[in-house]
């Protein structure tokens, strides 16, 4: 755990401590080629394609690496199995421990069980139940404790001290820092002119992995790293500023409070600059890439294209890999998701609409939406709670339109007609 008592829970700043000999020296080019010739046989070579609709939407050349069709839909389990085949027997067969509420466990557990190493993953008591079951289902224990990330990690540290057991951190360690590092060596010998990366940044193995490979192949690459703008922990540490931290975010991957000592001197030595992207952007990403792709991304796994869309001035014309890290989401946040992307780009709506409580009015309010062929999906009277006098009433009617001039062309007409109607906007 970090233990700078600048960085608080709500909180994070200061710099990391400049990068010493050792630490450079754990991490290299060499350390990534051996784990991916270490873990090939037992991790999918996940495709690069370039995304040709993308493209003309960002006005960049963009290239996925598809990272999301591991068998734990997660690029994690490179850097669980590099670790776990470093470790010599004696450990193994006492086995692993880690903290973890996603797909790091899942990793884990996963190849873990594959090689006969009993694993044990600490979850706080509020994680999801699907999580406890897709990591119990791969053979994981899972142990619940504590009600938030700090309380499991500790207990995790504590369990490691009282059974003997090895801790495997999700990313705050050279060697899983180095199998991570295998999505860039893929990725660069499938399109070796890349001259960018955007890489999502939680506690920093993925992107201290892809810019260890990118310096050594291409020491002019641009390197950019993204976080939430709800979880800037990162961000804040390499710019040395006081940042709030936390929040509901859809990243939920990389929503990191306390960002690794390890990492953090990889990022300061070898990342060009970070990114922040709100939770609109990350939100369109999403929907993106699975209208586009026809691939189902997890909110950090989107970040880096969410990135490309918010700032395209940064990426014109420029090649760029985009990593799609991860593709566990909750399927009715994914269909949450969608429909906000919809009402966003106008294709669905709300409508507040003032009427007169008297027979006939809904019917002619009806009439406008059927001459501009907007459909009505469900509508909603409100008499009694409303400020209005009593022959008053308010009707919601959410409605589906071709787009947004659609839409807009039937308010027009209702206002013309001498309704007050007003859209429910997203926030």
């Amino acid at each position: 755990m970090n233990k700078n008592p600048a960085i608080s829970p709500a909180h994070v700043a200061t710099a990391p401590a400049e990068l010493t000999p050792s630490d450079v020296g754990a991490l290299g080019i060499d350390e990534v080629r051996a784990a991916a010739d270490r873990i090939r046989d037992a991790v999918v070579h996940t495709p690069t394609m370039h995304s040709i609709t993308l493209s003309q939407i960002t006005g960049a050349e963009i290239w996925l690496k598809f990272e999301n069709l591991q068998f734990t839909a997660a690029y994690k389990e490179r850097g669980a199995l590099n670790a776990l085949l470093l470790m010599d027997e004696d450990r193994r067969s006492r086995g692993v421990i880690a903290a973890s509420a996603g797909n790091h466990s899942q990793g884990l557990s996963y190849h873990g069980t594959r090689l006969g190493v009993p694993v044990t993953i600490v979850m706080p008591r509020t994680t999801p139940t699907v999580k406890v079951m897709q990591t119990q289902s791969v053979g994981g224990k899972v142990v619940l404790e504590g009600e938030t990330f700090d309380e499991a990690y500790a207990h995790a540290r504590k369990l490691e001290a009282e059974l003997g057991l090895t801790f495997v951190h999700p990313f705050d360690d050279p060697d899983v820092a180095a199998g991570a590092g295998t999505v860039a060596l893929e990725m660069f010998a499938d399109t070796p002119d890349l001259d960018c990366i955007v890489t999502p940044i939680g506690g920093g193995g993925l992107i201290s992995g892809m810019a260890t490979v990118a310096r050594a192949l291409n020491p002019d690459m641009k390197v950019y790293g993204v976080q939430a703008a709800l979880f800037p922990s990162m961000y804040a540490r390499i710019k040395g500023v006081d940042m709030p931290c936390g929040g509901d975010t859809l990243a939920e991957g990389i929503a990191v409070k306390y960002p690794g000592e390890f990492t953090s001197k990889v990022i300061a030595d070898k990342v060009d600059d970070i990114l922040l992207v709100d939770e609109a952007a990350l939100e369109k990403a999403v929907s993106l890439l699975l209208q586009i792709e026809k691939t189902v991304v997890e909110g950090a796994g989107a970040a880096g294209l969410a990135a490309v869309l918010e700032h395209p001035e940064k990426f014109a014309g420029r090649k760029i890999g985009l990593v799609l890290c991860g593709g566990n989401i909750d399927t009715r946040l994914l269909a949450n998701v969608l429909l906000r992307d919809l009402a966003r780009s106008g294709r669905l709506a709300r409508l507040r609409i003032t009427l007169q409580d008297r027979p006939g009015s809904l019917y002619k309010v009806m009439r406008e939406f059927n001459q501009h062929n907007v459909n009505i999906i469900e509508i909603y009277h409100q008499r009694i709670f409303t400020n209005l006098p009593a022959k008053g009433l308010i009707t919601d009617i959410e409605c589906e339109a071709r787009d947004r001039e659609q839409l807009d062309d039937l308010v027009a007409a209702l206002r013309k007609s001498g309704y007050v109607v007003n859209p429910v906007e997203l926030d």
